[in-house]
C-alpha cells in the first residue's frame, strides 16, 4: 500500500469502523498515527480514570479492543493486518504498531462489519434463559484464541465467590469520594464520548435488588452490576498482571464481544471487581486458586427478543483520534 490518497482513505476507514470498539465509560481513551501503510496506537493518558483506573488496566483493555476491531475491520476491507505490540520501549505508550498490506477481502467481510456495527453494552435485564455452557465455552474459546486465557465460570461455588466479590467492590467504590465523581464526569459528557443517559436502563429494566455500579443505578460501560443466577460468567485471566497482558486481555474481550453479538447473546464487561486491590486479590485466590492474575470479569445472557436494539453511544469524530504523518 502506497501513501496515495485513496491509501490515506482507507486508513481513515479502519480507524472510523474501529472506533465503534468498547472502552471504560466511554472513554476512547487512545490515539491512532497515520505512517505510510501504518497505524501506531497509543494510550491517551489524558483520558485515565484516575480514581478507579490508576494502574491504567482498564485505559490499556480499551485500547487492546480498539486494536482487535482495527483488526478484523482490515480483514473485512481486504488487507492484511501485521501487529506488533509494544514496539519500542523507549514508547511506553506507544501501544501497538499495525502494518497494512493489500489482500483479498475476507468472504466473512459482510458478517465481520455488521457485527462491529451491532455491538453494543445493553445493561438491560437480562432474560432467565440460562446460557449453556458449551456456549460459555465457545466464547471462551475467541478470548484465548488472542494469547489471553478466558476461564468460564460454572461452578456453583465459583459464581457464588465471584458475586460476593463483585458486591463488595461495588461497596467499596460507592464510599469512594474519586471514583464517583469520575463516574459522574462521564456521563452525558460530550457530543462524542460518555454515556448518554438515554442507554442507561429504565428502572423496570434492573432488579429492584441490583444496585448497580453509580448511585441510581447507573452502570457504564466496562462495569456491570449484581449477577443473576441465570447470567453466564466468564473470567479473562494471565499469567502476569502487566501492560503486555492488559493489551491482549482487550483485544480477547472484543474477540469474545464480537462473536457474542454474532450469537445474538449480550455481554456485559463487570471491571469493578478487578479495580478494587481487595477484590482482586481476592478473585486470584478464591477463584483462580492464585494461578493466574483476574484481569476482567463478563456476564453473558440473552436479551429479550421483543425489545428494541439501543442506539449506539457516541464516538469522536476520526480527525480527533487520527494524526497522519
Amino acid at each position: 500500500m502506497s501513501t496515495s490518497t485513496g491509501s490515506a482513505r482507507t486508513l481513515q476507514r479502519v480507524v472510523e469502523l474501529a472506533q465503534r470498539a468498547p472502552s471504560v465509560h466511554n472513554t476512547q481513551p487512545w490515539r491512532w498515527r497515520a505512517v505510510d501503510s501504518s497505524l501506531d496506537l497509543y494510550a491517551d493518558r489524558s483520558r485515565q480514570l484516575g480514581g478507579a483506573d490508576p494502574d491504567g488496566r482498564d485505559l490499556v483493555i480499551s485500547c487492546g479492543a480498539v486494536l482487535h476491531h482495527a483488526q478484523v475491520v482490515a480483514e473485512a476491507l481486504g488487507l492484511v493486518a501485521h501487529v506488533s505490540r509494544l514496539p519500542d520501549p523507549g514508547q511506553p505508550d506507544l501501544l501497538a504498531r499495525v502494518e497494512l498490506q493489500a489482500s483479498q477481502p475476507s468472504p466473512r467481510a459482510a458478517q465481520l462489519l455488521e457485527a462491529v456495527a451491532r455491538r453494543c453494552t445493553d445493561r438491560r435485564r437480562f432474560t432467565s434463559w440460562p446460557v449453556p455452557d458449551e456456549r460459555l465455552t465457545h466464547l471462551a474459546a475467541q478470548a484465548s484464541a488472542w494469547s489471553s486465557h478466558a476461564l468460564p465460570l460454572t461452578d456453583v461455588t465459583e459464581r457464588f465467590r465471584a458475586e460476593r466479590l463483585v458486591n463488595r467492590a461495588l461497596e467499596l467504590q460507592a464510599g469512594d469520594p474519586a471514583v464517583q465523581h469520575e463516574q459522574q464526569v462521564w456521563l452525558d459528557h460530550g457530543a462524542g464520548d460518555g454515556v448518554p443517559s438515554a442507554v442507561i436502563p429504565a428502572p423496570s429494566d434492573v432488579p429492584a435488588h441490583r444496585p448497580g455500579r453509580f448511585r441510581g443505578g447507573l452502570v457504564t460501560d466496562m462495569a456491570g452490576d449484581e449477577l443473576e443466577g441465570s447470567d453466564g460468567l466468564i473470567v479473562v485471566c494471565a499469567p502476569t498482571d502487566d501492560v503486555p497482558a492488559w493489551l491482549r486481555a482487550g483485544e480477547a474481550l472484543s474477540a469474545m464481544w464480537l462473536e457474542a453479538t454474532r450469537e445474538s447473546l449480550s455481554l456485559v464487561p463487570l471491571s469493578q471487581v478487578v479495580e478494587v486491590p481487595e477484590t482482586r486479590d481476592a478473585l486470584r485466590l478464591e477463584v483462580l486458586g492464585g494461578l493466574a492474575h483476574p484481569l476482567l470479569l463478563v456476564r453473558v445472557g440473552w436479551q429479550a427478543i421483543s425489545r428494541s436494539p439501543l442506539a449506539p453511544t457516541p464516538r469522536r469524530p476520526v480527525d480527533e483520534v487520527l494524526e497522519t504523518a
